[in-house]
């Protein structure tokens, strides 16, 4: 019979583990940017009877209601089915929504396709960070959680680059023929999760031992469960999830503050995580990602389709430097890369503003061209810094902070918060461009002035470090006034975290040659045989 997972261990693993993981995530920047594209399609207004632009919103930001109902409905659907089960449900539901979409001849019917398809992708945005991160070793886990941000990138330029192209075709396949392409990723996903492994800790939450047992060893390439560092990491596994439960909070319990008699900081951890997509969709990025061809037409000052051209052009740079911070985020750890993310995305938008504001003033048509060819250079210059900085990292941080007992919970409300702040901003970019002029983007200046003291002073360390790690510091007390531990902000695995590994992987070698003729340890330890 078959090798479990084709014969694949250790790197050929994770590589598959990752497949799945990134197409899910361009899935997710796929079908986040193509109907942008497709709203403005002659063909698609004449089918669904010419809706007007108020409409055209409803049916453009429902997407985004769906999605945050299916990110709070990972919660526990991922807790209760598992990560990849629950990526699969996700995966289904999404494809459900993509044919009604493509199929849609009313507006009814796209609005129920949209909706579908929302609470497809909430789900899977939800759960397959989480599953990817649990599945990856710590020196591993920042790069290719970061890289599905990445192609998320990658997926949301593809989309602006084909309904540009299909925009010169005529007929319904200009929009149909784009909305059935996403079917292609999930068609990825469908092939590749049923028989890849589950999340080694979700499974120890199940007391399911011996098959993370299992899990553990193949995603280390092992080829027997008694390896000691195999061993060692199932004991800090089970350590550290047995703390979290005899301390475990409720979503009421959270919410009330109540206290964790000993635990590891769950509402805290949970603020954090939840404030790192906050300060994300806080910072403006979404109201030039829907909407750049708006900005650069009615606040820039440029032709149609120069702006859609070059929107188009920005996705593509925006790739470049998303991988740039994959490269060096373990490098600039996740506080640097937020703190100087923040920092001068501010810059950018301070720079913006006026410039925005000089060329709305501006009476000299050489004074005006200037002064939005600046204004394109700075929004280019802030997708730059977006990506580097910030682009995974608020996926990545949030799927670190929260301990085991409270991963779903966590990556569940921020990402449904995500969606939530999503939508208003979504809502009000158009209204607040129109009425507000130049004065609209001082709101995201202020709020990415607020954010870069929040991330100095309050937000720790995550890279390189095991999550056991993490839920060690918070089980010690680690003070509020973060910026003043130094340990707790140091980018390198604190050396303490080293040794005691080293010391558990010596424990776990020791008590195998005191076990290895006990009847009791082979129940346990066994080679993992072919299935």
């Amino acid at each position: 019979m078959a090798n479990r997972y084709f014969g694949c261990r250790g790197r050929s693993l994770l590589i598959w583990l990752t497949v799945c993981y990134v197409s899910s995530m361009a899935l997710f920047g796929y079908d986040q940017a193509v109907f942008s594209g497709i709203i403005v399609s002659k063909d698609f207004l004449k089918t669904m009877n010419n809706p007007d632009a108020n409409l055209q919103g409803t049916i453009t930001s429902l997407y985004n209601v769906g999605c945050f109902f299916g990110a709070l409905s990972g919660s526990w659907i991922g807790s209760s089915l598992g990560r990849k089960r629950s990526v699969i449900l996700g995966t289904t539901v999404l494809v459900i929504g993509a044919i009604l979409q493509m199929t849609a001849f009313s507006v009814p019917h796209m609005i129920v396709g949209r909706l579908v398809a929302g609470l497809g992708n909430g789900l899977n945005t939800a759960t397959a960070p989480v599953w990817q991160s649990e599945t990856t070793q710590a020196k591993w886990r920042g790069k290719l959680v970061v890289l599905g941000l990445v192609v998320n990138v990658a997926g949301f330029s593809l989309a602006n680059w084909v309904t540009f192209g299909f925009s010169y075709l005529e007929g319904s396949i200009s929009w149909r023929l784009p909305l059935a392409l996403k079917l292609i990723f999930c068609l990825v996903i469908l092939c590749t999760a049923p028989w890849l492994p589950e999340s080694p800790r979700w499974l120890i939450s199940k007391n399911c031992i011996q098959e993370a047992d299992v899990i553990l060893a193949d995603l280390k390439g092992e080829t027997n469960v008694s390896n000691p560092a195999v061993l060692a990491e199932r004991n800090e596994i089970v350590r550290a999830y047995k703390q979290e439960t005899e301390n475990a909070m409720s979503w009421s319990q959270l919410f009330r503050g109540a206290s964790e008699k000993g635990g590891s900081g769950a509402l805290r951890r949970f603020l954090l995580g939840l404030g790192t997509q906050l300060i994300v969709q806080l910072s403006g990025i979404n109201a030039t990602s829907y909407y750049l061809p708006t900005v650069l037409i009615e606040s820039v000052g440029l032709e149609e389709k120069l702006a859609r051209l070059l929107t188009a052009a920005n996705s593509v740079h925006y790739i470049f430097f998303s991988y740039l911070g994959m490269m060096l985020i373990d490098k600039w750890g996740r506080r640097g890369a937020m703190i100087y993310g923040t920092s001068g995305c501010l810059v950018c938008y301070i720079i913006l503003t006026v410039l925005i504001r000089t060329g709305q003033y501006a009476t000299d048509e050489g004074l005006k061209y200037r002064v939005g060819a600046a204004s394109v250079s700075m929004i280019f210059l802030f997708y730059a810094i977006f990506g580097a900085g910030w682009q995974g990292t608020a996926w990545l941080y949030n799927t670190e902070i929260n301990s085991l007992a409270m991963r779903m919970k966590g990556a569940s409300a921020s990402v449904a918060a995500q969606w939530a702040i999503n939508y208003m901003v979504v809502q009000i970019t158009p209204i607040g461009i129109q009425n507000l002029g130049w004065r609209f983007y001082l709101i995201w200046v202020c709020m990415q002035f607020f954010s870069v003291p929040i991330l100095y002073v309050f937000y720790p360390e995550t890279a390189n470090r095991r999550l056991e790690d993490i839920d060690i510091v918070f089980e010690e007390g680690l003070r509020t006034w973060v910026f003043l531990d130094k340990e707790a902000t140091q980018v390198a695995r604190p050396h303490r975290f080293v040794v005691m590994e080293e010391e558990e992987v010596a424990d776990a070698a020791n008590d195998i040659k005191a076990k290895v003729n006990s009847p009791e340890f082979e129940q346990v330890d066994h080679p993992i045989q072919s299935e």
